[in-house]
């Protein structure tokens, strides 16, 4: 009867969570499948990946998220898009002198660097988790990313959707935005938070703002956010209260007057005079300023904005970096960078453009089984990630389990730790705060040498 009763809900429309064989059986058939593509047991699918995160990238993201290891085989480091990151290598010292890989090499990112007596954060690695909200993941992505951020003493971002209540149990270590749309935005959640994240603009819609389809903004996400159930939820560019760096000083006040112990990040897109909203976020008060990529965001991000408007990253970064040195405010300040970031290669080789550490994003969402089919705003269902990634669908959304996706990204960074300690040997470095801004230690690939 149990079994009729869920075709009959389903033939009329119903969509209900999933009885625990149904959820059984999916859970385990999506994870050996992904455990089988990692170890080889298949051929790679032909239509796996891009030329970002190639099919030997992703199936090597799900290797270290399932072992903690890289992988021997497989292209760890870099993708195929013929430029970016992926024209940089590393001038690595001869074998001789390279020093023993070991836990002695530090990773660890100060994030308050002013010394105004704000929360003094340490975090263990130099990177932390973007901001993915509410409505655009499910609250179990967005558990397993902050428990695994608790583990790892780092941090996550809640994204612009509002602060779920199971994230109370982490607060500890969860970033909350502000964003154009102040969906969400509550005082408990602000004054709960470690650090406060306004989002000016975002790398992959700069000049846009954020839209989120009606279809993914179900009646939990409308609660969270101050909207109705099933209505399509823009936030405009930019901060209409905000035009000068003045008025930027006046919004972290407000901050300030509510929570003024916490740290305040500022993250915007990377136009071409990003070298001076960094230095003006700076003299408004910002402690860590996150510059944002065009080559990040998911598949809801449309390409003609992800490709034609903002800086990419890799420039940016060293831009900012100089500039940020001539004003002689450069070690009094945090900067982040995001923004197609994928592996621990490509975090070694920002910080070495000028960076002091990195955002992930796409990649905690391949660790946990992405494979970057570019239909998180609904799929062939309309119901979202038929992979229960980026949707809020009550049935889809639990094919990600929290303890499971919170494991696999445990293993994931612990290779990705494991590797950038490999690059810093190589290097010679026995502390990762010591390759910012050495790009005498990087070498570009020409297009006939990568040929």
């Amino acid at each position: 009867m149990a079994l009729l009763q869920e075709l009959m809900d389903a033939y009329e429309g119903k969509i209900v969570k999933p009885s625990d064989a149904l959820l059984h059986k999916t859970t385990t058939l999506l994870q050996d499948g992904m455990n089988a593509r990692a170890f080889g047991e298949f051929e790679k699918p032909e239509a796996l990946g891009d030329a970002r995160w190639t099919d030997e990238l992703i199936l090597s993201t799900w290797y270290m998220a399932e072992t903690g290891k890289v992988p021997d085989e497989l292209n760890f480091k870099t993708g195929e898009s013929d430029g970016g990151f992926d024209r940089l290598d590393f001038q690595f010292l001869q074998e001789d002198d390279w020093l023993e890989h070991s836990d002695a090499i530090d990773t660890k990112l100060p994030l308050n660097r002013r010394g105004d007596g704000k929360n003094e954060i340490e975090i263990d690695i130099p990177w932390y988790g973007g901001g993915m909200s509410y409505g655009s993941v499910s609250v179990n992505v967005m558990m397993s990313r902050a428990k695994n951020a608790k583990h790892w003493n780092t941090l996550m971002s809640t994204g612009e959707g509002g602060y779920p209540p199971e994230l109370y149990e982490v607060k500890e270590n969860v970033i909350t935005q502000v964003a154009t749309g102040y969906f969400g935005v509550e005082e408990e959640t602000i004054q709960a938070a470690p650090i406060i994240e306004f989002k000016y603009a975002q790398g992959a819609k700069p000049g846009l703002g954020g839209h989120l389809l009606a279809a993914k903004a179900g009646e939990e996400v409308a609660k969270l956010r101050g909207s109705v159930p099933f209505v399509s939820l823009f936030s405009p560019f930019p901060f209409h209260s905000t035009y000068s760096v003045e008025d930027h000083s006046k919004h972290l006040d407000w901050i300030e007057t509510v929570n003024p112990k916490a740290l305040l990040s500022v993250k915007v897109s990377t136009p071409h005079d990003v070298d001076m909203v960094a230095v003006g976020s700076y003299y408004a008060g910002a402690h860590i300023i996150h510059l944002d990529g065009g080559y990040g965001g998911t598949g809801a991000a449309p390409e003609i904005a992800k490709k034609n408007i903002a800086m990419p990253i890799e420039l940016a970064i060293p831009k900012v970096h100089k500039f940020l040195q001539k004003e002689g405010v450069r070690d009094k300040v945090t900067l982040i960078a995001s923004g197609g970031v994928r592996t621990a290669d490509d975090i070694a080789k920002a910080i070495a453009l000028g960076a002091d550490g990195c955002v992930l994003g796409t990649t905690d969402l391949v660790g946990m089984g992405c494979t970057r089919c570019s239909n998180c705003e609904g799929g062939p269902s309309g119901r979202g990630c038929p992979w229960g990634l980026t949707t809020t669908d009550i049935e889809l959304q639990e094919w990600v389990q929290q303890d499971w996706g919170s494991r696999r990204l445990d293993n994931l960074y612990t290779a990705l730790q494991w590797r950038l300690r490999d690059i810093l040997r190589k290097l010679g470095l026995s502390n990762v705060r010591e390759l910012r801004g050495r790009t005498d230690l990087l070498s570009y690939i020409s297009k006939e040498a990568g040929e």
